[in-house]
C-alpha cells in the first residue's frame, strides 16, 4: 500500500510517500526557519500563509520523487492534531480537496502518534510492545506502545516541554533561533561536572 501523507502542524511544509507503512519512497519538507528566525520564534499567521504557498509544490514534489502519480495511490494522510490551528488548517483542507477530486480514502493522522510511528521507519524490526520517550517543540511524553494503534501514556511534562524549555533558555542567552539546536551546540563543549545535581 502506498499513502501520500501531508504535514502541515507548526512552520514546515511536508509531504512524504510512504510504501507499506515502512518503506520511504520519497520525503519532502519545506522550512520556514530563516523567516520565523526574524522574530525569535513561530508567528502562527505567517507559519499559515507560508503553508498555503508551499503546499502544491510539496505534495507536487513528493509524487516526481517517488516516481509515482496520484492513481498509483492508495490513500492519502493527514496531520489534523495537535498544532498549530491555522497550519493544520492548510494542511487538513488540502487533503481534503484531493480526497474529493481523486476519491482516494483520507486518514486523519495524530501528530504525536506520528513521532512514535517514525520509529518503525528507522527500526525496520521493531514491533510492540515498547516503551517510547516523545520529545517536540511542544510536547513531552513516556507512551506505552502496546500495539501498533493502542497507546497509553505514563507520563508526560506538566508545564513547558523539552522543545519549549530549550528554545527559551538559549533566547534568554541571546543565542538566535531555533535556539534548542544551537544550544546543543554549545553544551558540546560544556563541562559535565561543573553542577553536583543531588537526586
Amino acid at each position: 500500500m502506498r499513502i501520500l501523507a501531508i504535514e502541515s502542524s507548526c512552520d514546515e511544509t511536508a509531504a512524504a510517500v510512504v510504501e507499506d507503512g515502512r518503506n520511504v519512497l520519497s520525503s519532502v519538507v519545506a522550512s520556514q526557519v530563516e523567516e520565523h528566525r526574524l522574530y525569535g520564534g513561530v508567528v502562527p499567521e505567517i507559519a499559515s500563509r507560508r503553508h498555503a504557498e508551499a503546499i502544491t509544490p510539496v505534495v507536487t514534489q513528493a509524487l516526481e520523487q517517488a516516481k509515482l502519480t496520484l492513481e498509483e495511490i492508495d490513500a492519502l494522510a493527514v496531520t489534523y492534531a495537535p498544532g498549530l490551528i491555522g497550519a493544520l488548517l492548510v494542511g487538513v483542507n488540502f487533503a481534503k480537496g484531493l480526497s474529493l477530486s481523486t476519491g482516494l480514502p483520507l486518514i486523519p493522522t495524530h501528530h504525536l502518534r506520528s513521532h512514535i510511528a517514525s520509529n518503525y521507519i528507522s527500526n525496520l524490526e521493531l514491533k510492540p510492545p515498547f516503551l517510547c520517550l516523545v520529545v517536540s517543540g511542544g510536547h513531552s511524553h513516556i507512551v506505552m506502545v502496546e500495539d501498533y494503534t493502542k497507546m497509553k501514556i505514563i507520563g508526560r511534562t506538566r508545564d513547558d516541554a523539552a522543545g519549549e524549555a530549550f528554545d527559551k533558555a538559549a533566547r534568554t542567552m541571546g543565542m538566535p533561533y531555533p535556539g534548542g539546536i544551537e544550544l546543543d551546540k554549545v553544551a558540546e563543549d560544556g563541562n559535565p561536572l561543573a553542577f553536583k545535581l543531588l537526586l
